[in-house]
């Protein structure tokens, strides 16, 4: 059986792929543990950083957002699926008539 998120240890800063900046996003969102990254929508932390910074952020962030939700629901995630440009992939695979960068 899975860990749950809530009680497993990890930090978001233990997620690959999630760096200072990342970190920095998750606090400007109110999201400071795994278990709060578990229970959020990736997609809405993407528009919601997208309107709290003012500006389209870079929709590979979305890729990333994607990536440390899916490692904060399952501690035991593949590890390919641990690196956001795995998301990024998914993403352009599911879209192939709209190529987003």
């Amino acid at each position: 059986m899975s860990p749950c998120p809530a009680t497993d240890g990890r930090a978001l800063a233990d997620l690959k792929s999630v760096g200072k900046a990342t970190l920095a996003d998750f606090r400007l969102l109110g999201v400071s543990s795994v278990a709060a990254l578990a229970a959020r929508d990736p997609r809405e932390l993407y528009e919601r950083l997208c309107r709290l910074k003012g500006v389209s952020v870079d929709i590979c962030q979305y890729d990333l957002f994607c990536c440390a939700a899916a490692q904060a629901l399952d501690p035991y995630l593949p590890p390919e699926q641990c690196d956001w440009f795995w998301w990024s992939r998914r993403r352009k695979a599911a879209k192939p008539d709209k190529a987003e960068d």
